[in-house]
């Protein structure tokens, strides 16, 4: 059995949670995010001796499934402006994406903002399905307010194009405790960039961990496991992987680390075109 299979059964044999259930008691809308690029080997055993505790997570599952699709395309100028703001670490930033849960069909823009003053804002409206490879007029508009907000000159918005997609599998757990945390794993990651070149990461998942400050039981598994906190985006981290050119201090670690072994793939027939 492979660790991608270890993995998958590890999960299946969590309890499980519903969305309604999961929302009630995670909403965590004040928390801190830690995120982790861990070998899918050591992912699976994590998952299993979890499993095994007396205090096992529950894993969200809808319609019978407890490891869904998502894809996300994410939105930047043709200088990578977006890109750009994040590496050299500047305090007024943004990121846009459309994020499609692919199992039930549903789609999402959302945008994150950072201003002058350091704070984060994250908008997120449903969004037309069909066009989740787009930005409608409507939203380039919406997308323009938010930039002219945090001083990006608002006319960007009209440069805006999808850069890259990525897809993977997620299962989200429900960690118990006298504070309940949260924790997804992301698996089968792979990233595509416009031109339809790009990669797979077979031999890692990323974990990111939701708790309302202190460190959850997840966490605290993971550390003794070995593993610590990284710095990677999904974007950013991807845009690195890619282009050679592109600042990447940043991301330095994870990309000479977990990255340095990512398989060149192309994009297949059943992954919708950027």
């Amino acid at each position: 059995m492979t660790a991608r299979d270890r993995a998958g059964a590890a999960i299946a044999a969590l309890p499980t949670i519903g969305l309604d259930a999961l929302t009630t008691d995670a909403a965590l809308l004040t928390r801190v995010d830690r995120k982790y690029v861990v070998p899918m080997d050591a992912a699976a055993s994590l998952l299993h001796d979890l499993g095994r505790s007396s205090d096992a997570p529950a894993a969200l599952e809808i319609d019978g499934e407890r490891e869904l699709a998502y894809r996300s395309v994410y939105f930047d100028t043709p200088d990578l402006l977006s890109y750009r703001l994040a590496a050299h670490g500047r305090r007024r930033r943004f990121k846009l994406r459309t994020r499609t849960y692919v199992d039930t069909g549903a789609a999402f823009l959302e945008m994150k903002t950072r201003g002058a003053r350091g704070l984060t804002r994250k908008e997120r409206d449903a969004y037309d399905l069909d066009a989740a490879d787009r930005l409608t007029t409507e939203a380039r508009d919406e997308v323009a307010d938010a930039l002219g907000a945090i001083g990006v000159e608002p006319a960007r918005a009209a440069d805006l194009d999808a850069r890259l997609q990525t897809l993977y599998r997620r299962t989200t757990l429900l960690l118990p405790g006298r504070t309940p945390s949260r924790a997804t794993i992301d698996l089968d990651l792979q990233w595509i960039d416009a031109d339809g070149g790009g990669f797979t990461l077979p031999r890692f998942a990323i974990v990111e961990t939701k708790s309302p400050g202190q460190a959850g039981a997840f966490d605290r598994a993971l550390w003794h496991a070995g593993h610590r906190p990284q710095r990677i985006s999904k974007y950013a981290t991807g845009m690195a992987a890619l282009r050679a050119d592109l600042p990447r201090n940043r991301w330095t670690r994870v990309l000479s680390g977990p990255f340095s072994s990512a398989s060149p793939s192309r994009k297949d027939a059943s992954c919708a075109a950027v």
